[in-house]
């Protein structure tokens, strides 16, 4: 099977200690009954890989391989949906950035967006896609700093105008910590191309003491963001190297929404784990 060429080549979707030891705070306590406690509960730990195996690899959940021990889809999927309503992913996106911050490797000086479309195969946040023959879709929207690290992610249907997720986008980065002060939210410059050309944005981008740096439409290419501007695409081509968000799946947008938030925690984690080699 696919799966086992990539055990024996390598297991990205394991948490390491160090990794874990992020997480397992992060996740909600569940005490066991004293009378009928029923069967003992899957250690947090081999679910939370099982669903990094889901993520990377974009196996159904019935067909998670038993024989790693994950436990079964369906546990793997519950735990998800269980951690995904407690906010784990969010938080967990919000550590990593404050540690990045702390080690001096995230820059905002500026930030980048952008906007493009998975397939989907159904459910709410979705929408006739105008680049796809008018099929039901969905846009993940992103915004990463001046490096390319995931400040945050969002998703609305494959009908929403780029620039009309400009603002919502931005605030939806948290407050970053890591130093001493008050935490960062807001880039001092945001680079976009001409999907997001509106002038009533730029205002708003200003009103929120954020530069706009937006290509113009009917102007001649070379407008030169893209020397600056082409971080966001990469982080979007390391985001959909997880399989699983390439199509979207899952009929519930929050379960989808919690991969791609996960998926930004990871990409943070790899770039901290560089750090820490160094």
């Amino acid at each position: 099977m696919i799966w086992r060429c990539g055990v024996a080549r390598r297991k990205s979707w394991d948490a390491d200690d160090e990794l874990w030891a992020v997480i397992e705070p992060l996740l909600p306590k569940v005490e066991r009954r004293a009378r009928h406690p029923g069967r003992k509960r899957h250690p947090d730990r081999l679910v939370f890989q099982g669903i990094l195996f889901v993520l990377h690899t974009g196996i159904a959940w019935e067909h998670l391989p038993q024989e790693l021990g994950f436990g079964s889809g369906m546990t793997c999927w519950r735990r998800l949906a269980e951690w995904t309503e407690a906010g784990v992913w969010p938080r967990l996106h919000e550590v990593l950035l404050a540690e990045l911050r702390g080690a001096n490797a995230l820059d905002f000086s500026r930030a980048a967006v952008d906007g493009p479309h998975p397939r989907v195969k159904g459910g709410p946040k979705t929408g006739r896609s105008p680049v796809d023959r008018g099929r039901a879709g969905s846009k993940h929207h992103l915004i990463t700093d001046a490096t390319g690290i995931p400040l945050a992610a969002t998703l609305t249907g494959g009908n929403r105008n780029d620039v009309t997720q400009l603002i919502p986008l931005l605030q939806a980065v948290p407050p970053v910590r890591g130093k001493r002060g008050r935490p960062r939210r807001r880039p001092d410059v945001v680079l976009a191309d001409r999907g997001y050309d509106h002038d009533k944005y730029r205002r708003r981008l200003w009103d929120l003491g954020v530069k706009p740096q937006i290509a113009r439409r009917s102007t001649e290419h070379g407008s030169g963001l893209g020397i600056q501007r082409w971080v966001v695409e990469r982080a979007f081509a390391h985001l959909h190297w997880f399989r699983r968000l390439r199509i979207r799946w899952e009929i519930r947008d929050d379960i989808h929404e919690a991969f791609l938030s996960l998926a930004c925690s990871i990409l943070c984690w790899r770039r901290l784990k560089k750090l820490r080699a160094r």
